[in-house]
């Protein structure tokens, strides 16, 4: 629809621009009242690192730094991730104090402070001579648009008064929607940064994700001395320690969980973890039906285990949660290894797939991964393996049969002979009773992945045990 003034065809979106503004004098920018001596401890997180999981940013703002001819902020900065903790330095800039160099160490948290904390910057700056940003008015209609699909419009929506952890703070709302969901930051006039913060991703259907999240612990003035001495960065630590502090994620597992709901891909270094050293996961949920299909909204822990599957540790509830959650499907996690040499049992406990906050309606499923565990200079012997090894022609078999190049029959002899042999262990009265003669899709592609070696013979064994018990395969005595 268009409206016509005089000659002039006019688009109705014009008539959509939202309008803010509240009654408030004055002006605000993104480092406005910043100085040498202030100090900042924020809880935080951005969708960018690890998909907003929580962790601690403070700063203390040194004093000046000579940056060829910029005069920079030069601060301090510990960040609190987890088991981790990272010291160094972060450069901010003068006009808007965005991150602009700094510790190597700390580049995933300068990216998260500056989309975050920062943020705002995009619209209010101390310098309003370029790109028609500059302090902003209270009382503006708009501050500007986001960049997203929509365009929104950045506005001020309301005079609040909220408490967080620093205290009381007078403030205005800024906010703006994104997918019928508002986002929202909790500026004070003349205070630097953000107070509190709730902001959205776009999404085109269902309950948006977390882009940012931030809430101001302690705010303090006129510091003189650093107020991180004496902190060490856990990476430091570790170095005294003996422990490989520069290891790859280069250890594969990729099997399905023990009831087949899901698949995991998992990646973890070092290859051979050390008592008291630091450990790294990578850990991809993906579709039964479709290895390229990642799940999303998952709600799951990562355990220690004793023999009887009960918990002895979990690594939720040790970073303070329910439950570790990964909107995408996939999750990067720091531990340190606290296990005795020897064989520890880890597992990726799946307890469904649900938005945050909401009870998955599905069953819980898991994924065993035992791991040999190192002393400090110590070797353990890994336990030999049992499980008599399956000839190669039925993995030949496997390739071909997920291929299409032999028909079901012929997969099924092979798995006969490994029954008949005594590798296959399947009691005489375990045999289901399925109505559906066709093999699902699925059953192939585990097939294919065995042929390939993606998943070992004992997790493909496991399988047809429970697609004979469960009726789905027919093998006849």
């Amino acid at each position: 629809m268009t409206v016509l003034l005089g000659t002039l065809m006019i688009p109705s979106a014009f008539a959509q621009i939202q309008s803010g503004g509240v009654d408030k004098p004055g002006t605000w920018y993104v480092g406005e009242g910043l100085k040498q001596g202030d100090y900042f401890s924020y809880n935080m997180c951005h969708v960018d690192y690890k998909e907003c999981a929580q962790f601690g940013l403070d700063m203390w703002i040194k004093g000046d730094k000579q940056v060829g001819s910029e005069t920079k902020w030069l601060a301090e900065v510990v960040v609190y991730d987890g088991n981790k903790v990272i010291v160094g330095e972060m450069e901010l800039g003068k006009i808007a104090p965005e991150p602009t160099g700094g510790s190597p160490e700390l580049g995933v948290y300068r990216g998260a402070f500056k989309s975050s904390v920062a943020w705002l910057s995009a619209f209010a700056t101390s310098d309003g001579s370029a790109g028609g940003k500059g302090p902003k008015a209270f009382s503006a209609t708009s501050w500007g648009k986001i960049g997203n699909i929509g365009g929104e419009q950045v506005l001020p929506m309301k005079i609040e008064t909220i408490t967080v952890q620093s205290g009381t703070w007078d403030t205005v709302q800024i906010g703006w929607k994104t997918g019928g969901y508002s986002s929202k930051v909790w500026i004070v006039d003349e205070f630097p940064f953000p107070v509190k913060a709730h902001t959205l991703t776009h999404v085109s259907e269902g309950i948006p994700p977390a882009e940012y999240k931030f809430e101001l612990l302690k705010y303090q003035e006129n510091v003189s001395t650093s107020p991180f001495s004496g902190i060490v960065s856990t990476v430091d630590t570790f170095s005294a320690q003996g422990c490989d502090t520069s290891f790859e994620r280069d250890t594969q597992v990729k099997k399905a969980t023990k009831n087949f709901a899901y698949q995991i891909h998992v990646f973890y270094g070092p290859e051979d973890p050390v008592q008291g050293c630091e450990m790294q996961w990578l850990i991809k949920f993906i579709s039964k039906f479709d290895d390229t299909e990642f799940l999303n909204q998952v709600q799951f822990d990562v355990l220690v285990v004793d023999d009887n599957l009960t918990p002895l540790r979990s690594l939720a509830q040790e970073e303070g949660r329910q439950y570790l959650y990964s909107p995408s499907g996939q999750y990067i996690l720091d531990m340190v290894v606290k296990e005795k040499p020897g064989t520890a049992n880890y597992v990726i406990w799946i307890y469904g797939l649900a938005p945050e906050g909401l009870v998955p309606s599905t069953q819980d499923d898991y994924l065993e991964i035992p791991i040999t565990i190192y002393g400090d200079g110590s070797t353990v012997t890994p336990p030999v393996s049992t499980t008599q090894k399956i000839p190669e022609w039925i993995k030949n078999n496997a390739g071909w049969w997920a291929d299409g190049a032999i028909d079901d029959n012929s997969f099924v002899q092979g798995i006969q002979f490994l029954i008949k042999e005594g590798i296959m262990q399947i009691p005489p009265t375990a045999q289901g009773t399925g109505s559906s003669n066709e093999i699902p899709s699925w059953i192939k592609q585990n097939a294919a992945w065995w042929a390939d070696g993606a998943i070992d013979d004992n997790s493909f064994v496991q399988g047809i045990q429970f697609l004979i018990k469960e009726g789905i395969m027919s093998i006849s005595s």
